[in-house]
């Protein structure tokens, strides 16, 4: 990428034109069938994807996200002509495998990604507020804990062929989704029948826009999480102005197509157990901001052939499995018989979200270097 790509891409305009089509791209697809405030979730759509190849078995969360492999290979292809791929290892491997594992911790008991945070609010579900406090506060401590001398995403050169594992595995995924993979009766592939899992844009529309989203965040270097920590903690606004619209953009084209309902109760798989959606939202701002960036950053990054960010998105997969087969997600809100029956996380998930934030809190001190 030249200089004149590189000042475009990062600066306000680039970035502002990233988040108003991601924003876009998320409300086309849950306008193409994708549940709704849901549309361009990254760490749900993880979770539906390690349900479909077996690793738990939620019947609601099962389906691979072909979204998923559009970003990564949109990222790889973008790296690529840029001159920016660069095979790569992190030097601490199993704690950014963990770091994984409770962001989908704090994932499932919010019931969201920090996409999701945003794209709740553009629908006007107002718990995405919370959880975006929530966010603000684990991704500015996780900067304090980075600016004392934690190394975030610290790699070394590596061998070719690790950085284009993960984008091949990827892409092995897709094939057996469009070949309808059944490997035998009662085995996966898994596919729901009902739920958030049953709800999906076409295959070539997810794709589609799965691989803009990997372009352009791939150029703009967009991610949440770090948004929120530079605003916060450096003064440096260009990437806050990308998620500010994305989050108009979301909201603009709810209201367009009568989609944009504003309240807090009975909102789209959304649970209103405040506390809980305080805390998750806490540990995944942590657990994202040790790990280099929000989901949709360790998916672009493991495409441009980080090694670190693609084992962080392996433990995101286990972790999914792990917490649905331990108990370790909220429910959400119900209506039955008229009557609304709430939701929220079980005492396991509390508990899983309190030693996620203790994990985080003890890495950043303890990992910090000089």
């Amino acid at each position: 990428m030249g200089p004149a790509e590189r000042q475009f891409f990062h600066g306000y305009f680039g970035v502002v034109i990233a988040g108003v089509i991601i924003g876009a791209g998320a409300v086309s697809l849950q306008l193409l069938g994708n549940p709704p405030n849901l549309g361009l979730c990254l760490g749900c759509f993880i979770r539906d994807t390690a349900g479909a190849i077996g690793l738990h078995r939620a019947a609601v969360a099962q389906y691979i996200r072909p979204e998923l492999t559009g970003v990564v290979l949109g990222a790889m292809a973008a790296a690529v002509l840029g001159g920016q791929w660069r095979s790569r290892a992190g030097s601490t491997p199993f704690i950014s495998f963990t770091l994984g594992i409770f962001a989908m911790v704090g994932i499932l008991v919010f019931l969201g990604c920090p996409w999701r945070v945003l794209l709740r609010l553009g629908g006007g579900d107002l718990n995405g507020a919370i959880g975006l406090a929530g966010l603000v506060v684990g991704s500015v401590g996780a900067g304090l804990l980075i600016k004392k001398g934690y190394p975030v995403a610290e790699t070394t050169d590596a061998t070719p062929v690790a950085g284009v594992i993960f984008p091949v595995m990827m892409l092995i995924l897709l094939f057996l989704l469009a070949l309808e993979v059944t490997f035998k009766p009662g085995l996966a592939l898994f596919f729901s029948n009902v739920g958030p899992g049953s709800m999906m844009a076409p295959m070539i529309a997810s794709l589609a826009v799965g691989l803009l989203v990997g372009i352009l965040a791939q150029r703009s270097r967009f991610c949440i999480v770090g948004a929120l920590r530079l605003a916060a903690l450096e003064r440096r606004f260009v990437l806050l102005v990308g998620v500010l619209a994305l989050v108009v953009t979301v909201v603009a084209m709810n209201m367009a197509i009568g989609r944009f309902k504003v309240g807090l109760v009975g909102m789209p798989i959304s649970h209103t157990d405040y506390v809980w959606s305080f805390l998750a939202t806490v540990l995944s701002g942590l657990a994202f901001t040790l790990g280099g960036g929000c989901p949709g950053r360790q998916l672009v990054r493991a495409g441009e052939g980080d090694g670190d960010a693609a084992v962080f998105c392996a433990g995101m997969f286990f972790g999914a499995g792990l917490c649905h087969n331990w108990a370790l997600t909220a429910a959400p809100d119900k209506m039955i018989d008229g009557s609304l029956a709430m939701g929220g996380p079980g005492i396991h998930a509390m508990i899983a979200v309190w030693v996620g934030i203790v994990f985080c809190v003890l890495v950043g001190i303890l990992g910090r270097r000089g």
